[in-house]
């Protein structure tokens, strides 16, 4: 570059520096006055609340913040249950504050149980300007164990403002050798701190603490006792969010399924508190610096993916603190954690052989994402659809798969079965003109799991969709959407999100041993469909036990790996049994909130609460419970314990 060129470049990025330097002044003076009017608004609040004339209206206020209620809630029946559920939720804090902390007796057998063979628990925590309040409680818990074979890492990367939290640390350390203290040089941000715990554990297993909160005092008990029992190299437990400086005083109470790797890839379920075996990591630092705000996450994913056995402890063992600038009380106080968390999925992603997947967020939170798969080729779909007259409610199903769906490599099979009507048949007729339908015709009686294997054996898809006759897709991408995950290696059979006409729900993945037959029932039956479900629930795919058949899409070598559905289960739960049939071979089921379509349920067959269909029901009930009764009585892995089996809600079950 001769000096003419430099010269000119020069100028140029002057220009270029001025012209930021420029509009950074007139965003700086953009900001301060918006905050000036902030403030002039905060002001102008406050002194309207202060006044006479406001406290005057306050019972007028509470009669209007009553009709809006009761305008949400449509009928005293839902306010009535918004009643109990808060009711049970005031009780549930004390419940799993406090009272659930060990009585003497009871902390003097955890303090003096033996055990084989010692294990060391190092607890990291990074400290950061924290509170002294915070900080003095967050160590005490910790002290206050029961489990007393721990170290407590404390990296301390505090501003020159901020030198007692070293004296604080110190003070504690002289009385108990089990804190180890470092003050770093700089403050390298939460992971770069964090790591410098890490370097400074001797333990068997690295736990993760953040510095403003509080671990239940029995936490290193139950952890060490799921090691024990259960060979656990992974753990993590329930959780609440508290505020106002008491654990009692909980805004959100959070109770997690078992591991499940979809719903962790829509979002950081586990979360709080980690435990893991240190020989899971074998690099040198805990978190990357490149997933900063989302570090957890990307810690998470990585570490249970090379797990032998991730173990969740269903008790709430770890109390979250919410105040000003904590993520727990604001995610847009941490913006960027948003973006990291989508590039650790993606990370995650690759590292498992699964590209160019979109990952966006969802109406229930920033940070839980809808993933959409890429579909690999294009595969066919057999769709089979049993029928028995009802002819409207199958035109409308057909119609629905051949104009609101953007994929097109589909068959459909019309399974015939015992129909009368003259209507029906002629249909059929007009459905010969169609290259995508064919239609059998099954004899027998009618045997969901045995119409179902007779049209599979003349089904030339790779692919299979069973569809009930009386369900109508909604959107473009209901089949692409189960295809999607039916195309991993990993899953077995998918399921949508079936509606009621009304618009409530009757299917949203199914429930093991919930309802009054303690066989399987829906969750979240019922409620509104606009309703974000428990913790989110229904806005992200997730793992779960069983899938409906009204809208079910499995592999065809998967389908035949386990023979088919039972032909002994004729009406009732045949579903559920074929979903724990791929279960046991080790297949996730998995449950997707983005194929939606109607169920107008039972149209053609009738309900099941009278006569010689309720006494069929009563005895296929009996057949599974006896079939799966080992696997009942363990319980729904992704459906918590502390919830209630006899409402579909997520009530907790507490006496």
């Amino acid at each position: 570059m001769n000096g003419e060129n430099a010269s000119e470049l020069l100028t140029y990025y002057r220009e270029q520096c001025d012209k930021l330097k420029k509009e950074n002044m007139e965003l700086a003076s953009r900001l301060a006055t918006c905050e000036y009017a902030k403030k002039e608004a905060e002001d102008n609040l406050n002194r309207i609340k202060n006044s006479f004339f406001w406290k005057l209206l306050k019972p007028l206020r509470m009669v209007r913040v009553a009709l809006i209620r009761l305008s949400y809630y449509r009928s005293p029946k839902r306010i009535a249950k918004k009643i109990r559920d808060k009711r049970m939720e005031k009780k549930a804090y004390k419940y799993f504050g406090t009272l659930s902390f060990p009585d003497e007796i009871t902390r003097k057998e955890q303090q003096e149980k033996q055990y084989d063979k010692e294990i060391v628990f190092s607890i990291l925590v990074p400290l950061y300007n924290t509170p002294e309040k915070f900080l003095r409680e967050m160590i005490e818990s910790v002290i206050n164990q029961t489990y007393g074979q721990w170290e407590l890492c404390l990296a301390d990367g505090s501003d020159a403002e901020h030198e007692y939290v070293g004296r604080i640390c110190q003070e504690y350390l002289a009385n108990d050798k089990r804190i180890v203290y470092r003050k770093l040089e700089r403050n390298e941000g939460i992971s770069g701190n964090t790591n410098a715990c890490y370097r400074m554990a001797t333990g068997d297993y690295i736990g993760l603490f953040d510095h403003d909160d509080i671990l239940h005092p029995s936490a290193f008990y139950e952890y060490r006792k799921v090691i024990d029992e259960q060979g656990a190299d992974y753990i993590y437990c329930d959780e609440a969010t508290f505020t106002k400086g008491s654990v009692n005083k909980m805004i959100t109470l959070h109770f997690k399924p078992d591991y499940a790797i979809d719903n962790l890839r829509a979002n950081n379920y586990i979360c709080h508190f980690s435990l893991f075996k240190k020989s899971l990591l074998q690099e040198t630092e805990l978190f990357r610096t490149a997933f900063d705000g989302s570090q957890d996450h990307d810690m998470i994913l990585r570490l249970t993916s090379l797990a032998r056995n991730v173990v969740h402890v269903p008790k709430i063992l770890y109390y979250w603190r919410a105040h000003v600038g904590s993520v727990a009380s604001d995610i847009s106080a941490k913006l960027y954690c948003i973006d990291a968390a989508k590039r650790a999925v993606e990370d995650h992603l690759r590292n498992a052989g699964i590209y160019n997947t979109l990952i966006t967020s969802t109406r229930a939170f920033e940070t839980i994402f809808r993933l959409q798969y890429e579909v690999i080729g294009q595969p066919k779909v057999s769709i089979i659809i049993p029928n028995c007259d009802r002819v409207s409610y199958l035109r409308k199903c057909i119609d629905s798969i051949e104009n609101r769906n953007t994929y097109e490599a589909y068959e459909i099979i019309v399974a015939e079965n015992n129909s009368k009507e003259a209507e029906t048949f002629a249909y059929y007729d007009e459905l010969k003109e169609n290259p995508h339908v064919k239609v059998l015709t099954y004899k027998g009686e009618f045997n969901y799991p045995a119409i179902n294997n007779f049209a599979v054996t003349e089904a030339t898809g790779d692919y299979l969709l069973l569809l009930n006759n009386d369900v109508e897709m909604t959107g473009n991408d209901f089949i692409r959407e189960l295809l999607m995950y039916a195309q991993r290696a990993d899953v077995g059979a998918v399921g949508a999100k079936l509606l009621f006409p009304n618009d409530t729900i009757q299917h949203a993945g199914i429930v093991l041993g919930l309802g009054a037959h303690r066989t399987a029932g829906h969750g979240h039956y019922g409620e509104e469909n606009a309703h974000i479900g428990y913790m989110g629930r229904l806005c992200y795919a997730q793992n779960v036990s069983a899938v409906t058949g009204a809208a079910l899409m499995v592999s065809r070598a998967d389908y035949e790996r386990v023979g088919g559905m039972d032909e002994e289960l004729a009406v009732a739960l045949n579903d559920v049994d074929f979903c724990l049939k791929l279960r046991e071979l080790g297949l996730l089921n998995v449950f997707t909130p983005f194929a939606v379509g109607y169920h107008y349920e039972s149209v053609s067959r009738g309900k099941d609460s009278k006569g010689t269909n309720a006494e069929r029901y009563e005895k296929e009930c009996a057949y599974f419970r006896k079939k799966w009764e080992s696997v009942l009585a363990k319980g729904d892995p992704y459906y918590n314990p502390n919830f209630t089996l006899d409402r579909s809600d997520y009530s907790l079950n507490i006496s």
